[in-house]
């Protein structure tokens, strides 16, 4: 998402370094370059004159802090504007002091909204709430079912009723009360196109359940369009906030970029895969960060907390810094960083990635081999490598499709990791007299340097621009 829009203003920034200081007529021409990269993205075209002038405003004169290089000035300022853009603070959602939550899903029909319902029962839930899902778009074939469908995948139940969808959902408010349900999501029907018929029934929904939320989903691929149908459902709905559906099929971002400004409302939620799962809060200044090439360590962080296991990832991490870490700790970490989704994702958060490293094909591609290389190997083999000799090789490389050659550079760099890793031990200071006693506190710094230096990087954290330009890809998958 938003790869056309971070390349350009990325290289905006890039062109920037090491001028002493931005005079009248550097400001113009990277005016001119962020207004081009905006429109560019199918920005609303009243949004990019506006923020352009205002970034035009702070960057010129006094106004800018002398600190700062003209590349920083630069990324503080865009970067304040495009999380006002994106909508300021992340939509904060309050439950109701009487239960249960009532959230209303309204949007056009194909936008994803049924999906989305579902996507957003199953975020209430991770949340520790129990909510129903209520389907109310009678008008559509098989929508019902298809909630059902979606509703069985995350445990959640579906309340549906054939005949008029205001009734349903009044019936099925009160079995969510029956039911002791505390939050309830209220599916209703969409159309190819707005029509006061649609309008109308919706309308009448809302007032009989009495939504505390009211979410417009969206086709972030539609573009200016889908602000349009957002200004207008919000003429008639006062609409809440959006959720963006099909955002990671979006390369340039537009209407998530202009529909707050144009109707007032923040993205509440954004779909960013097909999957159940691929749902999340949207946050403006970490989506800003990612769209600068700042990364977002922050949701990193969060997805790593929900797949990894806090015991096992301790256990590994010791294993490691005694060098007793083997190609079965690896593999099983593998099948935990899949879990965080495609690749390119995760280095899409990582702060300062270059962009060839956020080729999904490829990279995924190399998890695949590597994998397909270790699961080749007996349980023996791929606790002690040092056995694999040349008949092991070729019957591993026969059983994982690929060449000797690739068997041999992948047990050369574990080996020389678990070298490392027994280095990276000895930065532990011991307790206790004579050197006797549990490992201290490790020293970070020099640990991350080691760490860098051993996964290609001269230097840097791992995965990120070694000190000589580099990539620093893992080993493990080049």
């Amino acid at each position: 998402m938003f790869d056309s829009l971070g390349d350009r203003l990325q290289g905006i920034v890039k062109r920037l370094k090491g001028k002493g200081r931005l005079t009248e007529a550097d400001v113009d021409e990277v005016m001119s370059e962020i207004r081009t990269a905006l429109l560019e993205a199918d920005v609303n075209i009243g949004v990019v004159r506006d923020v352009v002038a205002r970034i035009r405003e702070q960057a010129v004169g006094a106004t800018v802090s002398e600190a700062l290089d003209p590349s920083q000035q630069i990324i503080k300022i865009v970067n304040a504007e495009l999380v006002a853009m994106l909508g300021g603070e992340t939509l904060k959602i309050t439950y109701a002091s009487q239960p249960p939550t009532v959230v209303l899903m309204a949007g056009l029909q194909g936008s994803g909204k049924t999906t989305s319902a579902a996507k957003l029962a199953r975020w209430f839930k991770s949340q520790g709430r129990q909510p129903i899902l209520i389907g109310a778009d009678l008008q559509r074939p098989a929508a019902v079912e298809q909630l059902r469908t979606l509703g069985n995948q995350i445990s959640v139940p579906v309340f549906s009723e054939p005949g008029d969808p205001v009734a349903t959902a009044r019936r099925g408010l009160e079995e969510a009360k029956r039911l002791g349900k505390d939050v309830v999501i209220v599916d209703t029907a969409g159309r190819l196109a707005i029509d006061e018929e649609m309008m109308r029934q919706v309308a009448d929904i809302s007032t009989t359940v009495k939504p505390n939320y009211t979410f417009l989903v969206v086709d972030a691929m539609t573009g200016q369009d889908a602000v349009s149908v957002a200004d207008a459902f919000h003429q008639r709905l006062s609409i809440d906030g959006v959720i963006l559906s099909k955002l990671d099929g979006d390369a340039r971002g537009g209407a998530a970029l202009s529909v707050k400004t144009v109707i007032g409302r923040p993205i509440a939620f954004a779909a960013t895969g097909e999957k159940i799962d691929a749902f999340e809060q949207f946050h403006p200044d970490r989506m800003a960060g990612r769209i600068l090439g700042m990364g977002d360590m922050l949701t990193l962080i969060e997805q790593a907390e929900k797949v990894f296991e806090q015991d096992k990832a301790e256990e590994a991490a010791q294993r490691m810094l005694e060098g007793q870490f083997t190609l079965e700790d690896f593999l099983e970490q593998l099948q935990q960083l899949k879990k965080m989704g495609p690749l390119s994702g995760i280095m899409g958060m990582l702060p300062g990635m270059p962009k060839e490293m956020k080729n999904a094909q490829i990279g995924d591609d190399q998890v695949k081999v590597t994998e397909a290389i270790i699961r080749s190997m007996t349980l023996e083999e791929r606790r002690d490598p040092s056995i694999i000799n040349g008949s092991r090789r070729s019957r591993i490389a026969k059983g994982s499709g690929t060449e000797v050659a690739d068997i041999n550079r992948l047990v050369k760099q574990f080996t020389e990791m678990q070298k490392m890793m027994k280095k990276m031990g000895g930065l532990a200071k011991p307790q206790g007299r004579g050197g006797k006693g549990k490992p201290g506190k490790i020293n970070k710094r020099q640990a991350m340097q080691q760490l860098g230096d051993m996964f290609g990087g001269q230097g840097g954290i791992p995965g990120l621009p070694g000190a000589d330009g580099s990539p620093g890809l893992p080993p493990f998958f080049k």
